[in-house]
C-alpha cells in the first residue's frame, strides 16, 4: 500500500530588522513558498491562519518582543456601513471596477508611481521599477485578480464598458471564504473621494455578493497611526492565541 504523503511546506525565518510601524521595535517574520498546484489551497489555509501573501511568499510576524500586529477580517454578511461610509460611496458612484487577471499595465504603473511618490516616499517600496511592479502583479500561483477601478464617461450607462480615467487599482486575491486584500492604490490627488476606503467597502459588497463571509485586510498594528483605519469595519474578527475571535472596540 502507497503511504506517501504530499510534501508539507518548508518554513524560514528571518533575522531581525528595524520594524516600519512602531519606533524602538525589531520584526521578524516566518516564511514559506507557494508554489505548484496546491497554492491556492495552502494560500487559503495560510491566510486563515493569520499569514499574508507577497508575490510568492506566504509570511507572518514571528518577532520575539512584540504582539501588537494583529490579523483582520470583516465579516461581510454582518457588515453595516457608518454615515459617512455611505457618503463615500455615494461619492464615487461615478466609478466602473472591472476585474481582470493579474497582469500588469503601463497605466497601472504609471498611477501605483503617482501613489508611491506622494504617500510612501521613504517606504520599502519607494523606489520600485516597472519590472518590480510587474513581478509584483504576475508573481502568483494562486487565484490573483486586478480590479480597475475608473471614472464612467460622460453620459455612459452604469453598465457601459467604455475606458474612462483609471484612479484606483486593487490586487486580490479570491479564496475559498472571501477576499484577500494584498495591495491597493489610487491616485493621491483625489483625497475628497477616500478611495482606499471606498475599495474596502467595495470588496466587501464583492464578497456578500459570492456568498462569502470573509474579507482579509491583512494586519492592524496596535499603536501604528497609519494602520488604524483598518478597525473601522463591524463586525470584524481578530486573530488570537484562541483562534479567531469578534473585535469588540475599547470605548473611551
Amino acid at each position: 500500500m502507497n503511504t506517501q504523503t504530499t510534501p508539507s511546506p518548508q518554513f524560514y525565518l528571518t533575522a531581525p530588522a528595524t520594524c516600519p510601524y512602531l519606533p524602538n521595535q525589531l520584526e521578524r517574520k516566518v516564511f514559506t513558498h507557494l508554489v505548484g498546484p496546491r497554492a491556492p489551497e495552502m494560500n487559503d489555509l495560510l491566510t486563515q491562519g493569520g499569514f499574508r501573501r507577497s508575490q510568492n511568499i506566504a509570511y507572518r510576524p514571528a518577532c520575539e518582543n512584540c504582539r501588537a500586529c494583529v490579523s483582520v477580517r470583516i465579516l461581510a454578511d454582518g457588515f453595516t456601513p457608518t454615515k459617512s461610509m455611505r457618503r463615500i460611496m455615494a461619492t464615487n458612484n461615478d466609478l466602473v471596477a472591472t476585474v481582470h487577471r493579474a497582469e500588469p499595465s503601463t497605466e497601472q504603473f504609471s498611477l501605483f508611481r503617482r501613489y508611491l511618490d506622494r504617500r510612501h516616499t521613504s517606504g520599502g517600496m519607494s523606489d520600485m521599477s516597472a519590472l518590480d511592479y510587474a513581478v509584483m502583479v504576475e508573481d502568483t500561483h494562486v487565484n490573483t485578480r486586478i480590479i480597475e477601478y475608473r471614472k464612467r464617461e460622460p453620459g455612459a450607462s452604469i453598465d457601459d464598458s467604455k475606458r474612462g480615467e483609471l484612479i484606483a487599482v486593487a490586487l486580490t486575491d479570491m479564496m475559498s471564504d472571501g477576499l484577500s486584500m494584498v495591495y491597493s492604490f489610487f491616485n493621491p490627488d483625489l483625497e475628497k473621494r477616500s478611495l482606499g476606503t471606498f475599495m474596502i467597502l467595495d470588496h466587501i459588497a464583492r464578497t456578500r455578493t459570492l456568498g462569502l463571509p470573509h474579507v482579509y485586510l491583512g494586519y492592524w498594528v496596535d499603536g501604528s497611526d497609519k494602520m488604524g483605519y483598518k478597525t473601522r469595519y463591524h463586525p470584524q474578527e481578530h486573530l488570537t492565541p484562541r483562534g479567531w475571535e469578534l473585535y469588540t472596540p475599547e470605548t473611551v
